[in-house]
C-alpha cells in the first residue's frame, strides 16, 4: 500500500518582532497596577520569547504607541472588514516567504495538488487561487481550502493530502498553513482575555507530501474529543475581528483526558493501544506552555520528550495552525544528519471541540 511522506517543510514569519511591544502596548491597557501586575507575571511564566507580526510597532519616548500603518492604536479598533483587507494583502507575501523556504522552484510545474488552511482571514478568490496565481502553479491544480478549524488544522490538511496521494499516487501535494493571528487583537481591559491573545503570532507553513518515501511517513490518522467541552475553545466572528474564548480549564480537561487515554490503552485510543514510551519522536501543538505541561502530565512523558514543541513555542508562540508544523520541520531537519533508518513519532493539536486530532508517523532516511 502506498504510503503519503512529508518530503519537505519550509516556513516563514513576518518580519516584526512583536511580542515585548504588546507587553508594553497591555501594560497601558489594563487599569490599575494590580492587573499590571498579574499580567506581568503570567507573561513571565508563558515561556515565550518572540512573536511575529505584518505590524510593524512604533515606539516612542520608551512606550508603544501603535504601528506604522496605524492600524491599531489605544484609542480604537479596527473593524472586522479593514483586518479581512490586511489578510488580503499580506498573506499571499507570507506564503511566498514559505514557499521559497521550501525551495518550491524545482516543483513548481510539478504540483498536481494545493491544500491551503487558515482561520484567520476569509476573501474570495481564496488565498488558494491568490498562491496559484503569485506562485506561479498551473491554473488547473486541485484546489482545496481548509477553514475556521483553528489549530489542529494541521492535522486535517496533512490527512487530505494523505489520502489524496493514498488514492492517486503520482501526486504531489502542496500543503500550506497561514495564520495572521495579530490581525485580531482587541482592546480589552480583562486580564484573561489578553493572557489569551498574548499566545498568538503570525506563520506559515508549506509542505511537499508526496509518495516518495523519503521525509516523514505519515500513518493512522484520527480524532477524538473530549465529553462536554464545546464551549472551552470558540472561534467567533465579531465586528471588530474574531473574538476568542480560550478556558482557563482547558490544560485540566486535556491532562485528565490523556491519563483516561493512557489507562485505556486499547486499540481504539488516541495511543492506538501502544505505550507512550513506545513513540521516539512527539510533536505536540505547541498551543501554550499550559497546554504543553498537560500533556507531558496526561501522558506522564519525561521532561525532555516535547523540547521540540516547547522551542517552538518560545521562539515564535502559538501560530494557530501553522505551529504543529514548525514542530515537524524542526523534527525532520535534526533528523536528516543522524543516518537513522527510521523512527517511530506521535503528533497531536487540540482545537475547538475540545478535539484532539493525531497521527502517527516515522521519520526515515
Amino acid at each position: 500500500m502506498v504510503t503519503a511522506h512529508i518530503n519537505a517543510i519550509g516556513t516563514a514569519t513576518p518580519p516584526h518582532d512583536v511580542h515585548a511591544a504588546f507587553l508594553d502596548y497591555v501594560d497601558q491597557l489594563l487599569s490599575g497596577p494590580r492587573e499590571q501586575t498579574l499580567f506581568r507575571r503570567m507573561a513571565d511564566r508563558a515561556d515565550i520569547d518572540h512573536r511575529f507580526s505584518c505590524f510593524e510597532p512604533v515606539w516612542q519616548g520608551g512606550r508603544v504607541k501603535g504601528d506604522t500603518q496605524g492600524f491599531y492604536s489605544l484609542e480604537g479598533s479596527p473593524s472586522t472588514a479593514e483586518r479581512m483587507k490586511r489578510f488580503e494583502a499580506s498573506a499571499p507575501r507570507l506564503a511566498m516567504r514559505a514557499l521559497d523556504d521550501l525551495g518550491l522552484e524545482l516543483e513548481r510545474e510539478r504540483i498536481t495538488h494545493l491544500v491551503v488552511a487558515s482561520c484567520t482571514g476569509f476573501i474570495a478568490p481564496g488565498l488558494d487561487q491568490l498562491i496559484v496565481e503569485a506562485a506561479g502553479l498551473n491554473s488547473g491544480v486541485e484546489r482545496t481550502s481548509i477553514g475556521f478549524m483553528g489549530c489542529y488544522a494541521a492535522v486535517t490538511a496533512l490527512r487530505l493530502a494523505h489520502h489524496i496521494v493514498r488514492s492517486e499516487p503520482c501526486s504531489r501535494v502542496l500543503v500550506i498553513n497561514l495564520e495572521l493571528c495579530t490581525l485580531h487583537f482587541q482592546l480589552a481591559g480583562d486580564v484573561q482575555k489578553i493572557l489569551g491573545m498574548m499566545l498568538f503570532g503570525d506563520g506559515c507553513s508549506a509542505a511537499l507530501v508526496t509518495a516518495e518515501e523519503r521525509g516523514i511517513a505519515l500513518a493512522d490518522f484520527r480524532a477524538a474529543a473530549i465529553a462536554d467541552t464545546a464551549g472551552a475553545i470558540t472561534w467567533r466572528i465579531g465586528d471588530h475581528g474574531f473574538d476568542m474564548h480560550l478556558s482557563g480549564e482547558v490544560p485540566g480537561k486535556i491532562a485528565r483526558a490523556l491519563a483516561a487515554e493512557r489507562a485505556r490503552n486499547d486499540d481504539g485510543g488516541l495511543l492506538r493501544g501502544r505505550r507512550p514510551e513506545d513513540y521516539g519522536i512527539w510533536a505536540v501543538h505547541a498551543g501554550g506552555r499550559s497546554i504543553l505541561d498537560a500533556v507531558e502530565t496526561g501522558f506522564g512523558l519525561a521532561s525532555d520528550q516535547l523540547d521540540w514543541s516547547r522551542g517552538v513555542l518560545r521562539d515564535f508562540g502559538n501560530m494557530s495552525s501553522a505551529t504543529l508544523m514548525f514542530v515537524l520541520q524542526r523534527i525532520l531537519k535534526a533528523a536528516r544528519p543522524s543516518g537513522a533508518t527510521a523512527a517511530d513519532g506521535f503528533a497531536v493539536a487540540f482545537g475547538p471541540g475540545l478535539a484532539a486530532e493525531s497521527f502517527r508517523f516515522e521519520v526515515v532516511a
